[in-house]
């Protein structure tokens, strides 16, 4: 089910209605409807892929039960990498098997073998897969780290697995932040459902208004790149990187304002990552829950085990973590090299830990306008985050360089093409105005602006440029 649909628009206020007005005096069977709700949810796509989201919650929780019980922490490090490899088994198999048959079978053909793609197989992506994996299998690692008790309440914990406003693109929310506001008893909160509502109006605004417009001008261009001079290949560049921060940074408003409607609390997911003035501050910045989870789960561990084996091999590391990122993403070899892209702008931090450190927390601090210096990191930052878009949206490596070499030739433009830019200046000034609050300005009064008739005028926009058949989240396929 899209959040940017009919049926979604009925399925919401019948949850509602239900989880504050019927089922409220018992937790368990309000869980119980979280529950039921959120396998509706995920169901509408393809309800076979139900019985994988109930395996993974079966697994892990099992697992988690037992972890404590074990009297060796051999014993239960075999139990947490019994989590880990059925979890990345699951992953592995629906999203990366034809990945790897395919790389080893165009390998041998480079080699002078011929061999033909019989071990392919029509395989589905089940929606989401990447993000219920890791929120369940982060729950097994930090029973095991003794950071969070586990839980013997199956209905609730299978509720923070499957917590429908986040099941499918995130945040990737950590069992110690969800689950225990699924334990404990919610009493409604007249601002935080308010909230919630005007976070809901702002990222359907940020999808349907902007990305959906965006949409079409990036898949003509990438599409077509061979036909266009540089001018326009950067103006597709520029647009795709806005098109997927309002496509997901949408999805999290999105989600995190239906959390509150249900009196729970997710993290956040984006904090104004264009107006970063490095590339640190940018993955500090973009996708929170996925770079916070990676660093907590492969980076920091890893740099603990070879915390004395020299630059070359934190280098090594470095890049391992980027590439995972990188890797998660999809199962092609652009997603490798946009993150391989990334890391090597990190190299710099091996050798000095300091190299990205900034004297304030965000641009303009306390002040209206950014110093020249600060324009220039922003604007410098921003190109290098839009050149890794373009291998993370091109279908190969070859179409990804060509694109970038097209890039610099030709910079003849037309109104037509640069249309996409009324949609984006407005977004940008106003992220500006409103960069020092990360949930918006819905959430502070203003006195220069009425929230309740902004809110109205942002929902007649977005009926104007609603479609029925509006496209997915581009999260969705990872």
């Amino acid at each position: 089910m899209l959040f940017n649909s009919i049926e979604f628009l009925l399925f919401l206020p019948i949850v509602f209605v239900l989880y504050w007005f019927v089922f409220n005096e018992n937790l368990k069977v309000q869980n119980s409807l979280i529950l039921i709700s959120s396998y509706v949810f995920y169901g509408w796509w393809d309800y076979r892929f139900l019985s994988l989201i109930f395996l993974s919650t079966v697994v892990d929780y099992i697992i988690g039960l037992n972890i404590p019980k074990q009297d060796s922490d051999k014993k239960q490090k075999l139990l947490l990498w019994c989590s880990v490899l059925f979890n990345l088994s699951v992953l592995g198999f629906f999203k990366y098997y034809n990945f790897f048959v395919d790389s080893w079978i165009d390998l041998l053909n480079s080699v002078g073998y011929e061999v033909k793609s019989v071990w392919t197989l029509n395989i589905i992506l089940p929606v989401g897969i990447s993000f219920y994996t890791f929120q369940t299998m982060s729950y097994s690692i930090d029973v095991y780290r003794k950071k969070l008790d586990p839980t013997k309440d199956f209905i609730s914990f299978a509720s923070f697995v499957s917590f429908f406003p986040q099941l499918v693109a995130g945040p990737i929310e950590r069992a110690s932040n969800l689950l225990p506001q699924i334990l404990k008893k919610r009493e409604f909160q007249y601002e935080q459902g308010v909230q919630g509502l005007r976070l809901i109006i702002w990222g359907m605004f940020k999808k349907v208004v902007i990305a959906d417009s965006l949409a079409p001008m990036v898949d003509d261009i990438f599409n077509n790149y061979q036909d266009f001079g540089g001018g326009i290949l950067w103006l597709g560049a520029i647009y795709f990187t806005f098109q997927i921060y309002c496509d997901f940074s949408g999805y999290s408003d999105i989600a995190i304002g239906t959390s509150k409607l249900l009196g729970i609390e997710l993290m956040s997911n984006f904090n104004y990552p264009f107006f970063s003035r490095n590339i640190s501050e940018f993955w500090r910045r973009w996708h929170i829950s996925m770079t916070s989870w990676f660093t907590d789960y492969i980076y920091y561990p890893l740099k603990l085990e070879f915390r004395d084996s020299g630059h070359s091999v934190n280098i090594i590391v470095l890049l391992f973590y980027f590439s995972v990122i990188g890797f998660w993403h999809g199962a092609n070899w652009t997603f490798i090299v946009f993150g391989l892209y990334h890391g090597m702008f990190f190299i710099p931090t091996i050798v000095n830990p300091k190299f990205y450190k900034l004297k304030t927390h965000q641009i303009s601090f306390n002040k209206i306008f950014p110093s020249f210096k600060e324009l220039y990191q922003v604007i410098t930052t921003f190109v290098i985050v839009l050149i890794g878009f373009v291998f993370f949206r091109s279908e190969t490596i070859v179409d990804s360089f060509t694109y970038l070499s097209g890039m610099i030739s030709n910079f003849n433009l037309s109104s037509n093409e640069t249309i996409g830019l009324l949609y984006i200046f407005p977004m940008v000034i106003l992220d500006y105005l409103v960069k020092n609050n990360e949930r918006f300005l819905l959430f502070v009064k203003c006195r220069l602006i009425n929230n309740s008739l902004f809110c109205v005028f942002l929902i007649l926009i977005i009926l104007l440029f609603f479609k029925e058949n509006s496209g997915d989240f581009i999260y969705f396929q990872f």
